[in-house]
């Protein structure tokens, strides 16, 4: 969510808005720690308006759509009654079993609703709210196809190599990478049986969340193929980019995403995406890209013995029409409060 935060910042910034970030914590220009998850006492009445009682429009990321502060979206919203601002949906709390009673967002006619798919504005709809849809963004300028695509996928040969040598692979062994958190919805065991039935060596780039751990270990421990779990030198963590030059495949077999990333960053950076069946993803398919379900890996396997650019061509190319990071200054644009 930070992630495409900054790229909404920078959308907005070459729209020629100003822009601050405030959040609870982390690198922002402005910390209000009663905005932070779980945090004990919302933040106060004049400590909202001491940083937005300047803004044109205020982008509120995902605050108000996932209860996971309620004191906090409740005071933002009071705030902001009245005033232009964008609530940017991330998730809803109907779609988290642990929050399915929980109200829908509130509204204003001064605000825009803006949602990250299409599914969440029916969902929205279905409750009487109004949405718009602007899917996750993505930098396509400057990636390749046809001939020179493969050798810039891969980085240097010396990048590539050196992150294999790292986690302890050869030139020769075959490395499925899921790009995610290791939390329930993102069906770890999922990931492993990829890799087992590719003959691959498994490797979950992010961190145990949620309390896991358990189960993460007890999975681990029935693999049939080998784990890597992380960074092998947590002081030298190894960047996704670098992650995604190192894999063969890359594995998102969620039962649940808002979005993935994972989807199209496996389209930018060249590899074939081995992915699950959750509705956002059967959303996405629909532009056109050619992934491969968990139940094909019959196929996968085959691509993999006979590596066809042209689909990872076809797959950029409806990246590029469809979720490009330039694109996404007028998607804001028109999708902006009147004020």
């Amino acid at each position: 969510m930070a992630i495409e935060a900054a790229k909404w910042q920078g959308a907005l910034s070459s729209l020629g808005f100003s822009t601050i970030t405030v959040a609870g914590d982390g690198p922002v220009d402005h910390r209000l720690p009663g905005l932070a998850i779980g945090a004990d006492v919302p933040p106060t009445r004049s400590e909202l308006d001491s940083v937005l009682a300047d803004a044109d429009v205020v982008v509120v990321e995902n605050l108000c759509s996932l209860p996971l502060n309620p004191a906090a979206a409740a005071a933002v919203a009071d705030c902001l009654v009245g005033r232009p601002a964008v609530l940017h949906h991330h998730d809803l709390p109907w779609q988290r079993a642990e929050f399915e009673s929980c109200p829908p967002p509130p509204v204003d006619p001064h605000w825009s609703q803006v949602t990250i798919n299409e599914l969440s504005l029916r969902q929205l709809a279905d409750r009487g709210i109004a949405a718009v849809t602007i899917y996750n963004s993505f930098e396509v300028r400057g990636v390749p196809s046809g001939a020179a695509a493969e050798q810039w996928a891969d980085g240097s040969a010396s990048v590539r190599g050196k992150v294999r040598e790292a986690l302890g692979l050869s030139a020769h062994d075959r490395l499925v990478m899921q790009p995610t958190r290791a939390i329930p919805r993102k069906n770890i065991a999922g990931g492993v049986d990829v890799a087992t039935r590719l003959d691959a060596v498994y490797w979950l780039l992010g961190a145990v969340e949620d309390g896991y751990g358990d189960e993460l270990a007890a999975v681990v421990a029935a693999a049939k193929c080998p784990v890597i779990l992380g960074s092998p030198d947590e002081r030298e963590p190894i960047g996704v980019g670098d992650a995604y030059r190192a894999c063969d495949v890359v594995a998102l077999p969620s039962t649940w995403e808002g979005f993935g990333n994972p989807t199209i960053e496996s389209v930018v950076h060249r590899r074939p995406l081995a992915i699950g069946a959750y509705p956002v993803a059967r959303e996405l398919a629909a532009f056109g890209f050619e992934w491969f379900g968990l139940d094909e890996m019959d196929l996968l396997e085959s691509w993999l013995s006979d590596p066809d650019p042209g689909l990872l061509d076809r797959n950029l190319a409806v990246a590029r029409a469809h979720f490009a990071l330039h694109d996404l200054p007028d998607k804001i644009a028109a999708a902006l409060p009147n004020w």
